[in-house]
């Protein structure tokens, strides 16, 4: 089994709340919200563990990659739990692999990537990872 499904390859975990909205009219959470899912934990750890301020941060991180492989049907009101370790870092920017684990489950009913490059927020130029969020992403 690829190792990026297990519980164990991940460092740091985040659980979610479905929400009603999440389901799509199949009865099972819409495939878009897990980038959302992925999203909101990537943020979550970059706020408490890297010290991002998202308000006054004149440094952040876009978005320029994103994958997701399905494995397992989820649905609302199921707990979730997003997990995270960190792929590749560089000097300017992190791969981030992720995984939805139905809360207490040991494997992912979902993983894939997330890659941030990080970004002066003014000239939207590329800029090195700033020292607080780097070792951070040394987990």
């Amino acid at each position: 089994m690829d190792q990026k499904l297990k519980r164990e390859h991940y460092k740091v975990f985040y659980p979610i709340t479905t929400r009603w909205d999440d389901n799509d009219i199949y009865g099972h959470i819409n495939n878009v919200r897990f980038y959302s899912f992925f999203d909101s934990a990537v943020n979550r750890f970059l706020i408490e563990e890297g010290g991002l301020d998202i308000h006054t941060a004149n440094v952040v991180g876009y978005v320029v990659e994103s994958k997701c492989q399905y494995h397992s049907p989820l649905a609302y009101p199921e707990a979730i739990e997003v997990g995270i370790t960190i792929g590749t870092l560089g000097n300017r920017s992190v791969t981030y692999e992720v995984a939805v684990f139905k809360q207490g489950e040991q494997i992912a009913a979902a993983n894939g990537h997330f890659v941030h490059v990080f970004v002066d927020k003014q000239s939207s130029l590329s800029v090195p990872i700033p020292l607080s969020i780097s070792d951070a992403l040394k987990v």
